[in-house]
């Protein structure tokens, strides 16, 4: 079938554009996490100097600790300060869902230039996944309390795009013939989809290890500095477990459809496949988590480190099992 040039070159435009709109909300990200930071540590200094039982020295607005000369901002000094910083958390979620609308634009683009679902190469896939993962991760940072984790999600994404629009990137262009089935929307779509919130889940395990190792007011050195505007252990853990549970399924299910496709295309319903099998791999992991998540004496860090690994199983699947391994997979479109 032909292909709309047109259209194929305004996906790409706006997949561009998406590019550099993600990358100024990870400036404006980058600019709350700094102001948070100095939001905390004025609050701390005012608890300390609560301890500490303030003595009032002088106007200006600030109080001074007996016995040092550590300057306390008062409480409308600390929410000025908050209220400025906050400024910038709207904005990046502002920019966010300005940057997921021409994500998805670029997507939706790409498949009408070709009269297909987007899901015919490795670059579409990036192109779809990321978007999955930015639409899930903006619907759960609407709360205030999670806009400060912006950065260690845009980074990634941005990376991933950076990456498949230079490495990956192939010309729009009918799918192979093995493709070319209505199986295809429904399998990948609902992979990408189980991908998407493992994504989700697994940083949030990264960040609740990096929250466990610089506890809240104990934080020492660069990581300390890192790990301070983040939410506590309890919020990060629950966040990664709650996206677990939805990872299970939604991937499980993708998984079974796949096998249902396969026994349609290939006569077979598994043939241990390596794609086939790290996905299998990455969904028991998802099950060992959960299931470590709920045990006693597993329900701290050993837990996380499983998810993770689940994390590591699917990146690992996405790029070296399509670019490096040979298999009934192999449609990255890198040839």
């Amino acid at each position: 079938m032909p292909v709309n040039q047109t259209l194929s070159n305004f996906s790409d435009v706006a997949f561009q554009s998406a590019f550099v709109i993600y990358l100024l909300a990870l400036v404006l990200s980058l600019v709350y996490y700094g102001r948070m930071q100095s939001v905390i540590d004025a609050r701390r200094a005012v608890v300390r100097a609560e301890e500490k039982e303030l003595v009032a020295v002088g106007a200006g607005g600030s109080d001074v600790v007996a016995g040092t000369d550590e300057a306390v901002p008062t409480l409308g000094e600390v929410e000025k300060l908050e209220a400025g910083a906050n400024k910038f958390g709207g904005m990046t979620q502002s920019v966010v869902w300005l940057g997921i609308i021409v994500h998805a634009a670029s997507a939706v683009l790409r498949g009408l230039a070709t009269e297909r679902f987007p899901f015919g190469n490795l670059y579409e896939y990036v192109l779809v996944i990321t978007a999955f993962t930015m639409i899930a991760a903006a619907v759960v940072i609407q709360r205030k309390e999670w806009r400060i984790v912006w950065p260690w999600l845009l980074v990634p994404i941005l990376a991933l795009l950076f990456f498949g629009g230079t490495k990956l990137y192939a010309d729009s262009a009918p799918v192979v013939p093995a493709l070319q089935s209505y199986w295809l929307p429904i399998h990948v779509s609902t992979v990408s989809a189980g991908g998407a919130i493992g994504i989700l889940s697994g940083m949030a395990s990264l960040l609740y290890l990096l929250r466990i190792w610089q506890p809240q007011g104990r934080e020492r050195g660069f990581f300390g500095m890192l790990a301070k505007p983040l939410p506590n252990a309890k919020k990060l853990d629950g966040l990664a477990y709650k996206s677990a549970i939805l990872t299970l399924p939604v991937l499980g299910l993708g998984i079974v459809l796949g096998a249902i496709w396969a026994e349609a295309a290939w006569g077979r319903f598994w043939g241990w496949d390596p794609k086939e099998t790290v996905s299998l791999i990455s969904w028991v992991l998802y099950a060992a988590y959960l299931h470590a998540r709920a045990t006693a004496g597993w329900r701290n860090h050993k837990a996380a480190w499983i998810n993770v690994l689940a994390l590591s199983t699917m990146i690992f699947n996405l790029f070296f099992i399509n670019m490096v391994v040979s298999g009934l997979h192999s449609y990255a479109g890198l040839n």
